[in-house]
């Protein structure tokens, strides 16, 4: 049996909150922490632990056994001072993987400096994926995975219903690699099909490559 992952949630604001409520219904050992009481009182019976604390006081912190948490989210509001206090005390601590809801570009680069595994701006990311949503709503997933390049899952283009992987030539048109073809209605997984396997409206393609082809393909009608 797969171990029980473990975060902690510094925090418990909106963003917090529905963190910390997401992964717990996701099957995870959630303590979420909060100096508010009304807050903590609200999800004392999602999570495995809530905590009314204060997460600047490093006191309050080294009782969370930080350094055991499979990650250690901070999310405090619109201050810049208190994150970075905690996140200074967690990474002290021994947290292994730091993520932090960030309030300006400022406070961003300070807790890259700090080491943060990554600064999440909520308002920005959903604003940006609803856009590309809007523009591109062929493109069910989209993930980085590096300045350059990119993973995303991409239905069938129309144009491309019919079609060999072979005669579409991906490759050579946007630069991308087909890994692997999904049937949407039936969810069967073809890893690395070759070149004569048969494209159609109701697959979708898992494609790896460079962004600038991706944001071409994804275009493609």
């Amino acid at each position: 049996m797969a171990e029980t992952k473990r975060f902690v949630v510094l925090g418990l604001g909106s963003f917090g909150s529905a963190l910390a409520r997401r992964l717990s219904n996701n099957g995870a050992r959630v303590t979420g922490v909060d100096a508010s009481r009304d807050h903590v009182d609200e999800l004392k019976n999602d999570l495995y632990e809530a905590v009314v604390g204060d997460v600047t006081d490093r006191d309050t912190l080294e009782h969370l056994g930080l350094n055991n948490a499979t990650a250690v989210f901070v999310s405090l509001g619109e201050s810049i001072e208190p994150s970075l206090l905690a996140t200074l005390h967690a990474k002290e601590l021994g947290a292994r993987r730091i993520l932090v809801k960030g309030v300006t570009d400022e406070h961003g680069k300070i807790l890259k400096h700090l080491g943060v595994e990554r600064v999440i701006f909520p308002e920005v990311e959903m604003a940006q994926e609803l856009a590309d949503r809007m523009m591109w709503p062929n493109v069910l997933d989209f993930l980085p995975i590096d300045p350059e390049y990119g993973f995303a899952e991409i239905a069938v283009p129309t144009s491309l219903s019919g079609r060999t992987l072979r005669d579409s030539d991906l490759r050579r048109r946007y630069g991308i690699w087909v890994v692997g073809v999904k049937d949407a209605l039936s969810g069967d997984l073809q890893i690395i099909p070759d070149g004569d396997f048969v494209l159609n409206d109701d697959q979708l393609l898992l494609v790896i490559g460079k962004k600038e082809g991706l944001n071409r393909f994804r275009g493609v009608s």
